[in-house]
Order: structure tokens, then C-alpha cells, then sequence
């Protein structure tokens, strides 16, 4: 019985040892910043693609040469932009420069929104772990489904006649 222990022991020591070699062999993500200090990232919502350079700053955002406000008039789509910003704790910080096409307003405002939050994170790997569980380095890849042939649009059919 004392020998059981004796290899219990030597064998959660062990598996101590190996959990923290394995803890330092986790590569640690290093800041990834052009010869500027700005970060760069593209986001994507359905149609629309952003490209977004993000800066240390005063929390400006131009798009496309506009101001935020100038650009995305409706509160809400400004609210998407500021929330990787609220999320991650850092705002007022950061400049975000983006330039937009494709899509819409709505799809334009979740892609620059995808954008600055991958950015956010190559600038400040520690910024990843709040940015991830709140959804915003995912892509959400829900886009418009095509129009099938013999249909009205992609599924609904025109009014059936019995004569």
C-alpha cells in the first residue's frame, strides 16, 4: 500500500512538470506592428470588406475619409463600432483608420466592427481573451442566399393556380 502511494506521488509529480513545460511550450503571441505603430487587419460582414489600421490616438475614426459620425448616421451602427473598444476596455485610445466596400451600411459598420477587433488584438495580444469571448473575432459568416430559377427568390415560389 505505501509503494501505491509512493508511485501515486511520483506520478502527479510528473504530470505537475509536464503541465508547466507544456505551459511555457504555448507560444506566446507577440504585437504585430508596422514601422507607423499601427496595427492592420481586414474585417468581412456578408458583402462588405474592411481594411482598418489602428493606431494609439485621441479615439478618432475616419472611414473612407469621413468621420464615423459623417459616414454611419444611424446611433446603432456607430454603437457597433465602439463596442470592441467598451469590450476591451481601451477607449478613447486608439485612431482607427478604415476604408470599406461592398454591401451595405449595416454589413459596412459589422465589418469594420470585425476589423478593428482583430486588430485590436494583433496591437495588444492581451486584449484577445475579452475581444474572443464576446464574439468579435469570429467572422459571421451569414451571407444573402442566391436566387434559384422558377422561383420568386431564393426559396419563396410564385402563387400556385389550381386552374
Amino acid at each position: 500500500m505505501a509503494e501505491e502511494i509512493k508511485t501515486l506521488d511520483g506520478l502527479e509529480a510528473a504530470v505537475t512538470e509536464n503541465a508547466g513545460a507544456l505551459q511555457d511550450a504555448a507560444p506566446q503571441r507577440e504585437p504585430q506592428r508596422d514601422d507607423l505603430g499601427r496595427s492592420y487587419a481586414t474585417g468581412k460582414r456578408k458583402d462588405a470588406v474592411a481594411r482598418v489600421w489602428i493606431k494609439p490616438g485621441s479615439g478618432k475614426v475616419t472611414v473612407n475619409g469621413k468621420e464615423m459620425n459623417a459616414y454611419f448616421a444611424r446611433p446603432v451602427l456607430q454603437m457597433i463600432l465602439r463596442q470592441p473598444f467598451q469590450v476591451a476596455g481601451v477607449e478613447d485610445q486608439f485612431d482607427v483608420n478604415a476604408t470599406v466596400k461592398g454591401g451595405g451600411l449595416s454589413g459596412q459598420a459589422g465589418a469594420v466592427k470585425h476589423g478593428v477587433s482583430k486588430a485590436l488584438q494583433l496591437y495588444d495580444p492581451s486584449l484577445r481573451g475579452a475581444l474572443k469571448a464576446a464574439g468579435f473575432l469570429t467572422r459571421d459568416s451569414r451571407v444573402v442566399e442566391r436566387k434559384k430559377y422558377g422561383r420568386a427568390k431564393a426559396r419563396k415560389s410564385f402563387q400556385f393556380s389550381k386552374r
